[in-house]
This record gives structure tokens, sequence and C-alpha cells, in this order.
């Protein structure tokens, strides 16, 4: 018996062409398995709309085609349902993607819909608010406000907006309550994880997983301006856990206090929340398409993230030449001192 697939499509984010996309949907998706539906997204909050009417009319799969904040509306709709969420990433990051390994190339994430492998996975929420992959405070949370912002995406912006704001973060206090009792923490930020990585290949807590029950929070103590070039390139290689000012436990439900409300995430989207953050994980609660096992190996994969590490050793070595010359301009100056 076929089954009913919905293609939900944002006109207006993500950075891929839709139309070479949906040309993609027509010639590879398997009409002998589906019976296909596409609707366009009209306003903020449409693509939870939609998917949750199509949750409600028995419609087998819900597939989002966007960026991650499509996905997340969509997945929204959905949660609690036997309607699974399909995957077709075009946007800036595409976190929850690159987490499942869902590949970025079209025609391949289509076919991948093809093989109609489903798992029921965990999900969380912030203040009430779903997430699927990453949210938190600190410096991630007014990172993804200036973000929003920018009025552009991509690495490249995000990594300007990372300078940006690096030059007028200062770290907080915090203490943690979870199951174990109470916890204080002076923090550069603070993420709570279901998936591994932010997107981009930036992984926060890149030995989370979506089927344990558990997120993994991720506390990142302050440091200084000569660790963060090391930061970023642990950030990018996976092994950001190996640096001293990480520390990582996991837990189901934990609230965050601080001294007064500010902005939180919510996979990078930015909202107001109070001075006490409620952070639980929800588990199995939603139907998704993923990859099978034979298909993880695809070349993308291992393509994107070398051209993650590419970038980040290119800004590791420009950061080193900086803090050279200023060493250099130190010891000078503090030569023409000692003369005077």
């Amino acid at each position: 018996m076929k089954q009913r697939v919905l293609f939900i499509v944002n006109p207006v984010s993500g950075t891929g062409s839709k139309q070479k996309i949906l040309a993609a949907v027509e010639q590879y998706l398997n009409t002998n398995l589906f019976i296909p539906e596409i609707r366009e997204t009209q306003r903020a909050g449409h693509a939870e709309e939609i998917a949750r009417e199509a949750a409600a009319d028995a419609v087998d799969v819900v597939v989002a085609i966007g960026g991650d904040g499509t996905v997340n509306e969509v997945g929204r709709g959905l949660i609690g349902t036997s309607t699974a969420l399909g995957i077709i990433p075009c946007g800036s990051g595409n976190g929850l993607a690159r987490h499942l390994h869902i590949p970025l190339i079209p025609r391949q994430a289509v076919e991948l819909l093809n093989s109609r492998v489903i798992h029921t996975l965990d999900y969380g929420r912030i203040d009430g608010n779903p997430f699927f992959c990453t949210c938190g405070v600190g410096f991630d949370a007014i990172l993804s406000k200036g973000f929003a912002e920018a009025g552009r995406r991509g690495l490249i912006t995000y990594l300007e907006q990372a300078l940006k704001q690096w030059l007028s973060f200062r770290p907080q206090s915090y203490i943690i309550e979870d199951a174990l009792g109470r916890h204080h923490y002076e923090a550069f930020l603070i993420a709570c994880a279901n998936a591994s990585q932010y997107g981009n290949n930036a992984y926060i807590a890149p030995e989370a997983s979506m089927s344990d029950g558990l997120m993994d929070v991720v506390v990142i103590e302050p440091f200084n301006m000569w660790e963060a070039a090391e930061m970023a390139l642990q950030l990018f290689s996976r092994t950001i856990l190996f640096n001293s000012h990480v520390k990582v436990f996991k837990s189901d439900h934990i609230r965050i206090r601080r001294s007064g409300g500010g902005v939180i995430h919510c996979d990078g989207d930015p909202l107001i929340a109070g001075e006490t953050v409620d952070v639980q994980l929800i588990e199995k609660g939603l139907r998704v398409v993923v990859c099978p096992p034979e298909m993880k190996k695809q070349p993308y994969v291992e393509h994107a993230f070398e051209s993650s590490m590419r970038q980040f050793y290119g800004f590791q070595q420009q950061f080193q030449h900086g803090r050279e010359q200023l060493g250099r301009l130190s010891k000078e100056s503090l030569g023409l001192l000692k003369k005077k």
C-alpha cells in the first residue's frame, strides 16, 4: 500500500535552490511507494500548522524542505504523533540533518526517503519550547541573536558574528539544579544537547545520542583570547571534550538559575526567558526518517567535515600569526621602555 508524503517548502529559508530540490523530488521519489503532495509556507509558524494538520489527517511522512528553523517548525507539529519527520536540508547549518547523516545533496536525500527507515527519537523542551538539536544560555544564545539579526546566513556570517559578540561578551554565574543537587558555575556558555552539533559540523557534544533518553549538558568555563583558536579547532574536530575548560554531564531534566532574565536559544533561534530556565528531555517522542547504515559512508559527509577543518586550520594559522605579531610588538615596546 502506498504511503502519503507531504513536502513542506519554506520558499524564503535556507541557501539551496528550492526548484532544484523539487525537481529532484519529482525525478527520484519512488512513486510506487509514495503519493506525494507539496505545500509552501506563507508566514512564520505556518510549517508547524501544516504539519499538525497533516498528522491529524494520518499523512505517513511530512518532509521539511528548508533550514534548521523549518525543520524545527515541522518537527514541533509532529511530536507525539504516528507521522514521521523527513528532512531535505538546504539551510546554512543543517544541524539535525548532519547529526542523522542525511545527505545535503537533494537527490541523495530523496533516495534516503525511499528507504523508509524510521526511528523514534528523543527531543527536548526549554521553557516549554521544543528543540531537537541543542538549546542553551550564555554566549551561544547571544550569538544566535546576533546571527538572526545579521540579515545574512552561512558559516562566514556566523564567524563574523562570533568575533563581534566575543569582544563585548562577559561570562556569568549560574546554578544548575538536577537530580543530584545544585552545581555552581562561572560559565561562558551552557549547552543542552540532544544531538551532537550546532550545525556546520560544529560538535558541541560529540557523544550525544538522540536515543539514550538523556541530554548532554556541556558547560564551557571562561577562557582567555589566546585559547580561543584552540577551542574553535576542537569544536570542529570533535575533540572539545578534551579541553580543560569543558565540563560535561548527562541528565534528563535540569534547571538553570542566573542573576536575571535574558536571551536563550532553542535550536539556534533566540528567545527571551527569565532568570530560571527549565530544560527537559522527552524520550521517544518523534518519529524520524533516518539514514540506513549502508548510506552513512556517503562521500558528502567526509567532504563537509574536511571543508570545515580546512577553514578552521586556516583560522588557527591566522590567529597564531596575529598572536606572534602582538608578542613581537610587546617585546619591542618593553625594550624601548627599558632604554628610556
